[in-house]
């Protein structure tokens, strides 16, 4: 498992949304931060009240030059389900395999038994500027991830 720190280079990553459509890291690069959450399952209250905070905040981060990205284990279509249910405006990753969430470094916790919940911003060159670990600590992955956004200010592209 990766061991990434703040200052990496993030791994790139092809993963279909929630309508089925391949998504790239690198085609942020140079035009938007990237604030990139890793999630245990959807539709669980945990799951739900992290999408739901970073949907209530989404202005706010595009207003930061960042894009939002979640991703799981579970299937385009479930992820196609919970952006319905919950008006969720951000792209959600179908990770199945894991890969992408291993290549992270995102670790189970929980004796194992359940997929981490891990945030990372990642700025428009690619590099990672921070990076948050905590079940439990919902609210802390929006609101710290804003705080970063703000000293990082806004992307190239965008100014």
């Amino acid at each position: 498992m990766a061991s990434l720190k703040i200052g990496d280079q993030a791994p790139d990553f092809t993963l279909e949304n929630q309508d089925g459509e391949p998504v790239r890291l690198s085609d942020f690069h140079g035009k938007r931060h990237v604030v990139l959450y890793f999630y245990p399952k959807d539709e669980t209250p945990g799951c739900t009240a992290e999408a739901c905070g970073f949907r209530d905040q989404y202005e706010v981060f595009q207003q930061a030059g960042a894009e939002v990205i979640g991703v799981s284990a579970d299937s385009v279509a479930s992820h196609k389900a919970f952006a319905s249910n919950r008006r969720l405006p951000f792209q959600l990753l179908s990770d199945p395999d894991k890969a992408t969430a291993k290549a992270y470094g995102v670790a189970s916790s929980m004796l194992g038994l359940l997929p981490g919940r891990e945030t990372f911003v990642i700025d428009q060159q690619g590099i990672i500027r921070h990076r948050f670990a905590s079940q439990f600590r919902i609210q802390s992955h929006i609101d710290d991830a804003l705080k970063i956004l703000q000293d990082l200010g806004q992307p190239d592209a965008a100014r």
